[in-house]
């Protein structure tokens, strides 16, 4: 592996060899002595392990657990430690913290404080989502969001603004390449070598966010073999508008796609908010989270509830399909050796769309259910049905039964109720921590019913309804 350069709460650093997947937080710990980042889930969830980094995007909050070494190439990386100036000053949302008592153990507040810096750099003042990924067990969330909103008017520190070197000569601009010297490892900037490199190795395993590759490091103690680092391939990172359409590559993050979804399809975007954590959404990938084949990912039943294509590359040759069709059974997609996902297409518009995820916990929790529903109408007709589920078979899949009882027929709410035996010939659930079978197959046919009351001016939000 060639080096890799990045700075470090405003200092060059340069790490040569070693192994390509040992984690940020390994090396602040054990060799740079910077131990206020902590180590708690070391799986991306509880958010102790808090850094800021930034890149050419600007600065975003991230699990240094998960995050390895090789995906720092030419960022910025601030941890609680270079958050505080350069002479021992404190950072606004330092001294609220202080001001507010929100720190009662303490060991959660290093990764508090990174996140809320990076909102602060960015004038956000969203804090229950961009905290969502920081959990607190002692102290609470109320005089933490109060040391928040506090900080909201104060000025960005100095020290805070100087992270721009990144793209300047002081950061080695070297890419991982051909000459890599380590065997297996290749980071290319462009799909192009991507596509021919993985006609090669099409045993490699394929990083771009690592959100869920990492855990196989630090959970599972996997030996990876051949690696190729996607997160400079900027080619695959672009959204590209066209009439009717948007053509979304597969490096894009879960936050830029929300951003990006927010004027088109909103109930989509409102979903991706609960899409794990800010520091999660930042790294993960919409790529990453259609190849995964999970049947409890998020994004897919979204996506097919749009009717969303499929592009898969091998080599030179494209190959689309219907993104449904792309999972076959469990964990087992319709993908060819060497060929990976390179992005897909998606209607620009789809008014009726909506999204329903139903979890224990509102924010950063696996679905239980996930419902995406997009039915048309013509003259009070049900013309076309497309519902698609998470979380209730080995892969996201289409209630198509549901579909075929009620089309060509009035969008009643007697034509939906006369449909909901349908849901037990589409799914059969599984039972385990999260829902019981029944319970799945229950709420599935209830989130039919939620879905009309909606698209009737109904409030069905928990955080729009009051009494």
């Amino acid at each position: 592996m060639t080096d890799t350069a990045f700075l470090l709460n405003g200092t060059p650093v340069r790490i040569t060899g070693g192994s390509p997947t040992r984690t940020l937080l390994e090396y602040l710990r054990e060799d740079q002595s910077l131990c206020g980042t902590k180590e708690g889930c070391n799986e991306g969830d509880c958010g102790a392990c808090t850094v800021m980094v930034t890149d050419a995007n600007g600065p975003k909050a991230l699990n240094a657990c998960i995050l390895f070494l090789p995906q720092l190439q030419g960022c910025a990386v601030r941890t609680v430690e270079g958050i505080s100036g350069p002479n021992g000053e404190l950072h606004p949302v330092q001294a609220e913290m202080i001001a507010h008592h929100g720190s009662q153990c303490g060991f959660c507040t290093p990764g508090f404080i990174a996140s809320m810096a990076v909102a602060h750099t960015q004038n956000r003042t969203d804090h229950d989502t961009t905290l969502a990924g920081n959990l607190c067990r002692c102290t609470g969330y109320a005089p933490i969001i109060r040391a928040a909103i506090a900080a909201e008017s104060t000025p960005v520190p100095d020290w805070m603004q100087t992270d721009n070197v990144i793209l300047s000569a002081q950061i080695s601009s070297e890419r991982f390449g051909e000459a890599d010297s380590l065997p297996g490892v290749f980071r290319p900037t462009n799909s192009d070598d991507l596509a021919d490199w993985y006609q090669q190795n099409p045993d490699a395993t394929l990083i771009a966010g690592a959100t869920d590759v990492g855990l196989w490091v630090t959970k599972q103690l996997r030996d990876l073999g051949p690696i190729a680092f996607l997160n400079a391939i900027t080619d695959l990172q672009q959204i590209e508008h066209s009439p009717g359409h948007l053509h979304i590559g597969a490096g894009v993050t879960i936050t830029q796609l929300r951003e990006a979804l927010l004027p088109h399809h909103p109930s989509f975007a409102e979903l991706l908010r609960r899409y794990a954590s800010e520091q999660v959404r930042n790294a993960a990938t919409i790529g990453g989270n259609i190849a995964n084949g999970s049947p409890i990912g998020d994004g897919p039943p979204a996506l097919i509830a749009l009717g969303a294509t499929l592009h898969l590359r091998k080599g030179d040759e494209i190959r689309t399909i219907p993104l449904e069709s792309f999972f076959i059974e469990y964990r087992k997609q319709d993908r060819h050796p060497g060929e990976f996902v390179a992005g897909l297409t998606i209607p620009s518009t789809a008014p009726n769309l909506r999204c329903y995820k139903l979890t224990k916990r509102f924010d950063q929790d696996i679905s239980a259910v996930l419902g995406c529903f997009n039915i048309s109408t013509e003259n009070g007709q049900i013309t076309q049905a497309r519902i698609a589920f998470g979380g209730m078979a080995g892969i996201p899949k289409r209630a198509t039964h549901v579909e075929n009882a009620i089309l060509n027929k009035p969008f009643t709410l007697e034509t939906l109720q006369a449909a909901l035996p349908e849901f037990g010939k589409d799914f059969q659930p599984l039972t385990d921590m999260r829902a019981s079978s029944a319970y799945r197959l229950t709420t599935a046919q209830n989130l039919l019913i939620r879905y009309f009351h909606d698209l009737n001016g109904t409030k069905t939000n928990v955080l729009e309804v009051s009494l």
